[in-house]
């Protein structure tokens, strides 16, 4: 029998769980986006938009796997790790396609990669000091990349095609204004984390010496 006092046991999500479902979908969707792009070459106009219905899907469930994950308590380490690879995947292997047809400059999918893969990674390495929260202007990032590069998918008409360059400087912008406010975000909350660890270790050694002083 449970006492009264007992420690509330704690629900543990399952790994094969719906949200975790929607990011493997999205993983597995990456080889197929990036096979009706090299056959359409962007050239064929059926196929450009197979492709650019295949990427909206995937970003769709983008937005669905981390509702679904936070309605239901579905969170898990396996879905923090897999859903941000999935998604720079996705928009990598998009951004680099457009690139190699040249649609696309190469020093904005560069600039686009380094800042994804580089946030990324900076999360990964402060998330022991805390996790730092998707912010309004990440989510405006990451919609403007996707109007963009869905813009340049779709077999648009050449009369507003200056559209999507425009579109994609916005996107650039704010990717890189973005970027450097998580930079901000992660030193202040390391810097916390370390101070707090300092003021800890002053606290426990003070205990320590008022305690041998009365023994």
């Amino acid at each position: 029998m449970t006492g009264a006092s007992d420690p509330a046991p704690t629900t543990v999500a399952p790994i094969l769980n719906a949200a975790n479902g929607l990011t493997l979908l999205r993983l597995l969707l990456v080889p197929v986006f990036v096979a009706l792009v090299v056959t359409s070459q962007l050239e064929h106009a059926g196929w450009r938009i197979a492709a650019c219905l295949t990427f909206a899907f995937a970003s769709a469930t983008d937005l669905v796997d981390g509702w679904i994950a936070r309605r239901y308590g579905l969170v898990t380490p396996f879905g923090k790790v897999a859903d941000p690879i999935a998604d720079k995947a996705l928009t990598g292997a998009a951004l680099v396609l457009l690139s190699f047809y040249d649609a696309l400059p190469w020093w904005v999918t560069a600039l686009i990669l380094v800042r994804e893969w580089g946030i990324t990674l900076m999360r990964f390495w402060v998330i022991r000091y805390g996790v730092i929260a998707a912010s309004r202007g990440g989510k405006l990032k990451t919609a403007l990349q996707i109007l963009a590069i869905a813009w340049y998918l779709w077999p648009v008409p050449s009369v507003v095609q200056p559209v999507g360059p425009w579109i994609m400087g916005a996107a650039v912008v704010v990717t890189v204004v973005t970027g450097l406010d998580y930079i901000l975000q992660a030193i202040r909350l390391r810097r916390s984390a370390r101070r707090a660890d300092r003021v800890a270790a002053k606290d426990g050694a003070g205990s320590t010496d008022s305690a041998g002083s009365k023994a």
